[in-house]
């Protein structure tokens, strides 16, 4: 029960997980953060891991408190990303055709494979790119590519770009924006406005198609 609290918390609010954990832990918060961000982008089935959030709770907490250090934190979750894609690239390659035949497998629905599949098929190598911004999508691409057609040398460079891109851009507007008050008082909502603009192009996808 106390497992599944600390998931349901960390959901709802990471940057109050985030702070109890370098209270408790301090330095360990960059292995949880690396290790986080890695199973978000490696582990298919994980889609609902915070990811957009946790990267503006991280440059948040660089900013008002000094707690994770910015230049740190940045190269080293840009790895986690980078590891985390290419360990999906390869399930997907090794297992797509068997995770395909599957309804749903734990939080991984079938419709969420085939959606992601026709976005591959709309924007092509730079959907790699594009699905960084888009919960659940981008945890999903990497496998895509991998049980698909795209080659892997094409798909590390749209990876890396698209890491690099997700990590800094999201961190650095946690870090710029976290000293305005209305910031540190409302993050929740907040985030939550980041969330909807990063699921925009799936809600513009669905009403072009009804």
């Amino acid at each position: 029960m106390e497992l599944l609290q600390f998931i349901l918390d960390f959901l709802g609010n990471p940057l109050l997980v985030l702070t109890e954990i370098i209270r408790d832990y301090g330095i360990y918060i960059y292995l949880f953060l690396f290790l986080v961000i890695f199973v978000e982008t490696g582990v298919v089935v994980m889609p609902f891991l915070p990811g957009d959030s946790l990267l503006f709770a991280v440059g948040l907490i660089a900013s008002t408190t000094g707690q994770i250090d910015i230049y740190t934190i940045i190269p080293l979750l840009v790895l986690a990303a980078l590891l985390g894609d290419n360990l999906n690239y390869f399930i997907g390659k090794k297992f797509g055709d068997f995770i395909q035949s599957k309804e749903r497998i734990l939080f991984l629905k079938k419709s969420h494979i085939e959606d992601t599949e026709k976005y591959f098929a709309e924007n092509g190598g730079k959907t790699v790119i594009l699905a960084r911004f888009i919960p659940i999508v981008r945890t999903i691409a990497p496998f895509v590519a991998g049980a698909g057609e795209m080659k892997y040398r094409t798909y590390l460079l749209y990876c890396i770009t698209g890491a690099f891109i997700w990590v800094t851009s999201i961190t650095l507007l946690g870090y710029f924006l976290g000293n305005i008050e209305w910031v540190k008082l409302n993050f929740e909502k907040f985030v939550l406005g980041i969330v909807f603009i990063s699921v925009l192009p799936i809600i513009f996808k669905a009403i072009k198609r009804k």
